[in-house]
């Protein structure tokens, strides 16, 4: 899970989102009743779907897991907790089917004082209460809100584990090419080239963790070499500043 920027959303679709969410407040509508005016609302849900996929990273990426493609808009905050929220836009993120309809569902953890525990990325840095550990591609919990976003969304089911292992293991290639092409004569264009598309890889949260990680004692050890170090300053691959 990474750091998401929410995009300033279009006149006229920021209009439609009031409209619908102000008749959603006249009624006083409960779950049923904002899940048929959400179902209802194709067109919407159409040009929400366009905004959010520009704020995923790599090619529409899940904001949860960052593997699955995005096909679903999630209510962050479940409509059975917030009905009147079906139309909020700091309420929406993208997902994949399987951490929308599998793993969070209407999962919406609180602490004792009635605060949420999930993490919400398009909010604040996830890495404030998640570490990643490169070489096995598991998350360890920094806080109780990290230890509730861990489990709910399923970050360190076996396959995001093995995925996120391997993503290390290709980026750190990748990025002592783009260092060694850096170097040549004329590989500055094929750089260029390698950061990209490092960028459109799964699992940005790796690429994300490995930038953080590269300013802190020890980052050559862990990086795997200055090469990959020195790689990881190119501004190119800065996709969440």
């Amino acid at each position: 899970m990474i750091r998401i920027h929410r995009v300033t959303l279009p006149s006229h679709l920021a209009d439609q989102l009031r409209d619908r969410a102000g008749k959603l407040r006249e009624s006083q509508a409960d779950c049923p009743a904002a899940r048929a005016a959400w179902k209802s609302a194709a067109t919407t849900r159409t040009r929400l779907t366009e905004q959010l996929t520009t704020m995923a990273a790599g090619i529409r990426r899940c904001m949860y897991c960052g593997d699955g493609l995005g096909t679903d808009i999630d209510h962050f905050e479940p409509l059975a907790e917030a009905p009147l929220r079906a139309f909020d836009w700091p309420n929406h993120l993208l997902a994949c089917s399987h951490c929308n309809s599998h793993q969070k569902r209407e999962l919406f953890p609180r602490d004792g004082d009635g605060r949420p525990l999930l993490v919400d990325p398009s909010a604040e840095d996830p890495y404030e209460h998640l570490e990643l550990v490169l070489s096995t591609g598991t998350y360890e919990a920094l806080t109780a809100r990290g230890d509730a976003t861990i489990k709910v969304f399923g970050l360190n089911r076996g396959d995001l584990k093995r995925g996120r292992a391997a993503a290390f293991i290709r980026t750190v290639s990748m990025l002592r090419d783009h260092a060694r092409l850096r170097r040549s004569d004329a590989g500055e264009a094929e750089a260029t080239e390698v950061a990209l598309s490092l960028l459109d890889q799964p699992f940005a949260d790796v690429l994300y963790a490995m930038i953080r990680y590269r300013d802190l004692p020890g980052a050559e050890h862990v990086l795997r070499g200055r090469d990959v170090v020195t790689a990881l300053a190119d501004p190119a691959l800065h996709f969440w500043s």
